[in-house]
């Protein structure tokens, strides 16, 4: 295979919703480029991009597929995306390496909530879009009332390169505005028959044609110039438009395709070759310290791993971009976030589950090795005098929580390693050891996202599990102060144990000031702080401490006991069991034994004054509230706004964004256990939301007695 130059490698992710083809359409490029005899199907299992089990289980992608096509003497790496919003991490990640988004469109159904959500991600990472109208042979597709949904939701950006002589079943031309020519096709599809655009589609060709070469020109302060003088450009010239457009994403070319029937995926790929930007001509990423890393084959050898496959009988399959320089086989490279050596013995051009190897690649190029001893994804290896680091993927939050334990509790430990493997695949699945919680926790993107992860634990890893309701990390605070004391004494022969404790606590506030004196049942107590120790909670808020002991009523060496204490009880709250947080204790009296105190004696006694203190202090339990943002399709708006409102949501505005409405809420996370199920129920699978942590509010009085009485419960069980 040819070794391809930086300015002549183009990388490419394939987006859209579920069902909109991307894996045919994939099965297409391969079959035209050679690199496969024939054709797969979806039905057949038999596609190169979805060969995983899981994935021919449930009939569509759960993973990102990387595979290259030798085109017009280009090498074009393209990675084929989930099209479920619950596996958008392969989505995320396809796009931060490559430099140019195709998004396709059913053309049944038009933009789905899938089209949006990669759309926002384009956005969000400038992307340059493509978008690719398929199944033009589907009974109910309408072009003309497709392409102005489109130009509603996107803008005048979407400039049709391409149209439809007509649509349905008899789908075998389209008219190219941009070369003026009509393409038609055969039954079998393939290479297309080039004619003369007909008499009565000329007028309708040179108007779209007319609107192409001024949507091209804007882009090109000369181009400009030139179309003022002559209206028209040369072929190079709309190329050269068009690439500028695509760059700084103020044109959005339309391209029409049967990727079923291989109509219109030649020319697809002829305009890919011929008219995306390379990687030499995208904006520079930038390492962790903020220095631009340009992709320059002299430059010195930098690679970063985005992905990890893991494959039957061949293990780690480990995917990566070279940032600069030049990797060639063999190379010893230096892991920058591992502090490990590794040796990159062989290299391969991705073609799914197929390698093919190759000496070198240069910068901007993707491909894959194996059999690496230490590096996960994520990872940069760098050549020798070079530390390059990487962080430029960020996944989003997750939206579904479950705990998970092994049928089999002896396989409790095999099931950690194998979550940890499979984070590796898919980062945005999270696994969370809970010490608060006591459960491990599993976080995604749905309940199919999870769905899945239970199949393959079970049917690759041969480990029976179950998902039960996670738990919810409430928190424990005061609101008002209060005082008590506790005597702890116990004698057993011989020395015994002796510590008494007086302490008030109240509510803690950054920049209260220093406590002066209190008042309980008429009685005044003044405090004089000896010394404070301030405590950042590791599951958030404050503990202030305060020795405010006058006489010698408490000798110092006794007061880390009696913190220690305190803070034990602050982990497991009086309430709930839940953690306490945002309280100052002042320990003003007690009293001591010469003989009988230690250090357990005060520890004991502090926890417990600690509790009876807090109990009487307005004590009050707190839940997380999460911001969410919810894409919904107006006419669904009021059964989403209901269905939020039952679930003691605060809608905190709306909005429209790109053809959706946008409901900004905010929510406990105790109602947001099965909300995307709920909301795919209630929308049909056209909505997506995204969530975030806000803060800890206090949750209802009634609430707060049901949390209370079930700790009861559940304590005197344990006891």
């Amino acid at each position: 295979m040819k070794v391809y130059q930086t300015n002549e490698i183009k990388n490419i992710a394939l987006l859209g919703s579920a069902g909109s083809g991307k894996t045919t359409l994939a099965e297409s490029m391969l079959f035209e480029a050679g690199i496969i005899k024939r054709r797969g199907t979806v039905e057949q299992k038999n596609t190169v991009s979805d060969y995983f089990p899981v994935e021919q289980e449930y009939g569509y992608s759960v993973f990102s597929t990387v595979f290259h096509v030798e085109w017009n003497n280009k090498k074009l790496n393209i990675i084929d995306c989930p099209g479920s919003d619950d596996f958008v991490g392969g989505a995320i990640t396809a796009l931060n390496v490559t430099d140019q988004a195709v998004i396709l469109i059913n053309g049944q159904y038009g933009p789905e909530v899938g089209t949006q959500n990669a759309f926002r991600y384009t956005d969000k990472l400038n992307k340059p879009v493509i978008f690719l109208i398929n199944q033009l042979d589907r009974e109910h597709c309408d072009f003309d009332s497709l392409l102005a949904n489109m130009k509603e939701i996107y803008g005048d950006k979407c400039v049709p390169v391409q149209y439809p002589i007509a649509t349905g079943p008899g789908f075998n031309a389209v008219i190219d505005v941009l070369l003026m020519k009509k393409y038609s096709w055969n039954p079998e599809g393939g290479a297309p028959t080039i004619e003369d655009i007909p008499a009565e589609e000329m007028d309708k060709a040179k108007e779209m044609h007319a609107a192409l070469v001024e949507a091209a020109a804007a882009n090109d302060d000369t181009l400009m110039e030139k179309f003022f003088e002559s209206e028209s450009l040369t072929e190079d010239e709309m190329r050269e438009g068009i690439r500028k457009g695509l760059v700084t994403r103020s044109i959005f070319p339309v391209f029409c395709v049967c990727a079923g029937k291989d109509m219109g995926v030649r020319r697809l790929m002829e305009f890919l070759g011929n008219v995306v930007p390379f990687v030499s001509e995208m904006p520079k990423l930038h390492n962790t310290r903020g220095e631009e890393i340009s992709p320059d084959t002299a430059g010195p050898t930098s690679i970063y791993f985005f992905k990890t496959g893991m494959e039957p009988h061949i293990g780690e399959v480990s995917y990566f971009k070279v940032m600069s320089g030049t990797l060639k086989a063999g190379a010893d490279l230096q892991n920058a976030d591992r502090g490990s050596k590794e040796r990159i013995a062989q290299i391969y051009a991705c073609a799914g589950a197929n390698r093919i190897a190759v000496d070198e690649m240069h910068a901007g190029d993707i491909g894959c090795t194996v059999k690496l001893k230490d590096v996960k994804t994520g990872n940069t290896l760098n050549d020798k005098d070079t530390d390059n680091r990487f962080d430029f993927i960020k996944y989003p939050n997750p939206k579904y929580s479950r705990a998970v334990k092994a049928i089999n509790e002896a396989e409790t430990e095999k099931m950690m390693a194998a979550l940890t493997k499979m984070r590796q695949e898919d980062p945005t699945w999270v696994v969370e050891q809970s010490k608060e919680l006591r459960q491990i926790i599993v976080r995604g993107q749905g309940e199919f996202h999870l769905r899945t992860l239970k199949w393959r634990m079970e049917n690759n890893e041969k480990i029976k599990i179950e998902y039960i309701e996670p738990k919810i990390p409430y928190r424990e605070t005061i609101t008002k102060a209060a005082r008590a004391d506790y005597r702890h004494k116990k004698q057993s022969g011989g020395a015994g144990q002796f510590g008494e404790v007086h302490m008030i606590v109240e509510p803690y506030a950054d920049g209260m000031p220093a406590p002066t004196v209190f008042k309980f049942g008429g009685q005044e107590y003044r405090i004089n702080v000896k010394n404070q120790e301030v405590v950042d909670l590791e599951w958030g808020g404050k503990l202030v401490f305060i020795n405010s002991v006058v006489g010698g009523a408490i000798d110092a060496r006794f007061m880390p006991a009696i913190l220690k204490g305190v803070m034990e009880r602050m982990e497991r709250g009086p309430l709930t069991g839940s953690y306490a947080r945002d309280v100052r204790v002042i320990v003003y009296d007690g009293k001591m034994h010469p003989v009988d105190s230690n250090e357990l004696s005060f520890m004991l006694a502090a926890r417990n004054a600690f509790s009876a203190a807090f109990r009487e202090a307005g004590p009050k339990v707190l839940e997380p509230i999460y911001d969410l943002e919810v894409y919904v399709p107006a006419d669904y708006m009021g059964d989403v706004m209901s269905d939020l409102q039952g679930r003691r949501a605060l809608i905190m505005g709306m909005d429209s964004e790109a053809g959706y409405q946008k409901l900004s809420a905010k929510i406990p996370l105790k109602e947001l256990s099965n909300y995307s199920i709920a909301l795919s129920s209630i929308t049909g699978g056209r909505a997506s939301f995204t969530t975030k942590f806000a803060s800890y509010e206090l949750v209802p009085n009634e609430i707060q007695q049901q949390l209370i009485q079930q700790h009861e419960a559940e304590t005197k069980e344990e006891e």
